[in-house]
Order: structure tokens, then C-alpha cells, then sequence
């Protein structure tokens, strides 16, 4: 992964963590116990879940850059909706409290798109590789280096 990506994943995880930690905080003396546990398990979901996706978008980038902006919209849309999926899979689950864990997911979902707009429009990423020298005096010769 190289620096920039890992760094745009750092400034995305760092605030979701931040905000799960709040939420377990808040449904600890909301919910008591099983509420920390419910926000804290919502919140390691979503930075597992949403982090998989980056690493699979920027493959599909460095493979298949024509795809990106559509394996992009593909890929957000899924995670949205398989989101969803566990919000209602443990909706009557007796291991945490389900309106916590719900609460939590969807807060910790909208830091981390928040926070990766704001990674992307920090980061300097160049979007026109720049050519050596070398490459145009071989391009104006008809010699290919």
C-alpha cells in the first residue's frame, strides 16, 4: 500500500475509532454494559468492513483505473446496504443492546465518509503522471525507451 493510501486510511480510522469510543461511552451510561459492547462491536464492523473496501477499491485503481469511479459508486452502495444487512440480523440479539450497536453503526459509518472526503481533499495525489525527460526525447526521436 503506498504511503499516501495508508496515510488517507489513518486520517479515516482515527476519527472512526474517536467517535466509537464516544458512542461506547454514551450507551455504556445509556444501556450500561451491553450497550459499550454493542457500540464497540458496531464500531470494529465498520472500520473492518469500510477498510476492505479501500484496500479493494485501490487495487481495483492500480489494476483497472477506467473501473474506478464506477467500482467506487458499486462499492459504497453494497457496503450501505450489507450494513444494513447487520443492523437487521442482530436486531433481536441478546449479546449487546441492538439500538446501540444500530446507533453506532450508522454514526460511525458517516465519520468515516466524512473523514475520507476530507483524507482525499488533503491529500496531494497527483492525477496526471508527470514524464521523465528521457521519455520525450525518445517519443520526438521515434525511439522507445
Amino acid at each position: 500500500m503506498p504511503s499516501t493510501d495508508a496515510r488517507s486510511l489513518l486520517m479515516t480510522v482515527v476519527p472512526t475509532a474517536a467517535a466509537g469510543a464516544i458512542a461506547a461511552v454514551i450507551a455504556a451510561v445509556v444501556a450500561g454494559g451491553k450497550g459499550a459492547v454493542g457500540a464497540i462491536v458496531a464500531t470494529l464492523v465498520v472500520i473492518l468492513f469500510m477498510g476492505c473496501g479501500i484496500v479493494v477499491l485501490q487495487r481495483t485503481a492500480k489494476h483497472f483505473p477506467q473501473l474506478f469511479q464506477a467500482m467506487g459508486l458499486m462499492l459504497y452502495t453494497t457496503q450501505l446496504l450489507v450494513l444494513f444487512v447487520f443492523v437487521a440480523v442482530f436486531k433481536d440479539t441478546t449479546l449487546f443492546n441492538p439500538k446501540a450497536f444500530a446507533a453506532t453503526i450508522v454514526a460511525a459509518t458517516v465519520v468515516w465518509v466524512a473523514a475520507q472526503a476530507r483524507a482525499f481533499m488533503k491529500a496531494k495525489i497527483l492525477y496526471v503522471e508527470p514524464e521523465s525527460s528521457d521519455t520525450r526525447k525518445g517519443e520526438k526521436t521515434g525511439l522507445s525507451s
